[in-house]
């Protein structure tokens, strides 16, 4: 009996000790966090959208209202991007700032992909929603690879 609550002392305390890695944003505005809680809003309407095209559940209606909302939401994490942005809890890589060009069109083929989503998701056609979905998924997956860590 000893040596199970000794492993699950030590189990309790490594959970404990792996929580205490969280780093808040407490600048002023909060410019990290608005622009993180931005991204999850946007993936909260994208990937459902995701599940329905992998499960070959498309529903045209259901899928064009996410399309809709995610494209409203598509704005929202860019303008967070300032030039004094680069801390912790940031998961931006330096690249966001040292090729801001690359960066800015990266954003604009994501924000055109967005649109063709909205788009194609209202014109119910089952191959071209999958194929601007695609598109999508490609833009955030790219720019993830060059400037997220």
């Amino acid at each position: 009996m000893p040596v199970s609550r000794t492993i699950a002392a030590l189990l309790l305390l490594a959970t404990l000790t792996a929580c205490g890695g969280v780093v808040e944003d407490t600048r002023p505005g909060q410019p990290v966090k608005t622009r993180q809680d931005a991204f999850k809003a946007m993936l909260r309407a994208f990937e459902p959208m995701g599940v329905m095209l992998r499960e070959g559940e498309y529903q045209a209606e259901p899928f064009a209202a996410l399309a809709v909302r995610f494209d409203a939401l598509r704005d929202g994490p860019w303008a967070h991007f300032g030039p004094d942005t680069d801390y912790r809890p940031s998961k931006s890589k330096a690249a966001v700032w040292q090729r801001a060009d690359e960066f800015a069109s990266a954003r604009e083929r994501f924000i055109a992909a967005s649109g063709a989503l909205r788009e194609a998701a209202l014109g119910e056609q089952e191959a071209a929603v999958r194929a601007a979905y695609q598109a999508v998924y490609d833009s955030c997956r790219d720019c993830h690879r060059t400037f997220r860590n």
